[in-house]
């Protein structure tokens, strides 16, 4: 069993920036590949980024890439989302998620957090 917690959303201004952070605890964190995921009022949960168990491979959606980053501390059993240039289309609860494999741009993961809001004002 793996909890996750989710941390650091909040408003924000269009342009501006916040990192998220998901604080895993249960299982051996370094074995489970991680994702980030978000859900905006009305629409479905869509797939954001994912970072394999060392760090060495990450995916984005399209949308965010060059302006998201992913990583992770597996010393600390957390992992970021850092996110610059925003803007309001990415107002959403954000969730991160685990699961053991391969990175994965589906919702097939196995543990999921409860959410934090990001809200970008234009």
């Amino acid at each position: 069993q793996v909890q996750l917690v989710e941390s650091g959303g909040g408003l924000v201004q269009a342009g501006g920036s916040l990192r998220l952070s998901c604080a895993a605890s249960g299982r051996i964190f370094n074995s489970y590949t991680m994702g980030w995921f978000r859900q905006a009022p009305g629409k479905e949960r869509e797939f954001v980024a994912a970072i394999n168990w060392d760090g060495s491979f990450t995916s984005y959606k399209d949308s965010v890439k060059g302006r998201f980053t992913i990583s992770r501390d597996n010393g600390k059993s957390t992992m970021y989302l850092q996110m610059s240039s925003l803007k309001p289309e990415d107002t959403a609860i954000y969730y991160c998620a685990a699961r053991r494999g391969f990175t994965s741009t589906t919702l097939s993961y196995d543990y999921w957090g409860q959410g934090t809001q990001v809200t970008v004002s234009s």
